[in-house]
């Protein structure tokens, strides 16, 4: 596959999984700093990573999740709960994670991450 080819998939990967409206906003902000980082995602995270047969998106979800939320990346976190969500994760799976994130990231890591978590999913 070549790199116009993987970008096509990771879009449409990313869209499947983030939403056209986030998706949109993010190309709608590309500029002259951001263009060559919006194509390494997009073909990188998006078109070879999460369209890798090994994992389903559901899980990949649940691993994203946890990652973004044990390294305090909450804005992204917020992202992802939301993708986890249109991923076929439920409220209490996200929840479950988020407690395993306590075990071993730590409470005050855990309770930033419940936070995001709660402001989202009451959303």
């Amino acid at each position: 596959m070549n790199d116009e080819e993987r970008y096509e998939q990771g879009m449409r990967v990313r869209r499947a999984v983030l939403g056209d409206e986030h998706v949109d906003r993010a190309i709608a902000r590309t500029d002259d700093v951001t263009r060559d980082f919006q194509d390494y995602i997009t073909r990188n995270a998006w078109g070879d990573i999460w369209s890798r047969p090994g994992l389903a998106r559901r899980d990949r979800s649940l691993i994203t999740v946890a990652l973004l939320a044990a390294l305090q990346h909450e804005g992204e976190l917020a992202m992802h709960i939301r993708a986890a969500l249109r991923n076929g994760v439920t409220k209490e799976e996200i929840s479950e994670v988020l407690l395993q994130v306590g075990l071993y990231a730590g409470a005050p890591t855990a309770n930033r991450a419940m936070a995001v978590a709660q402001e989202v999913l009451s959303g």
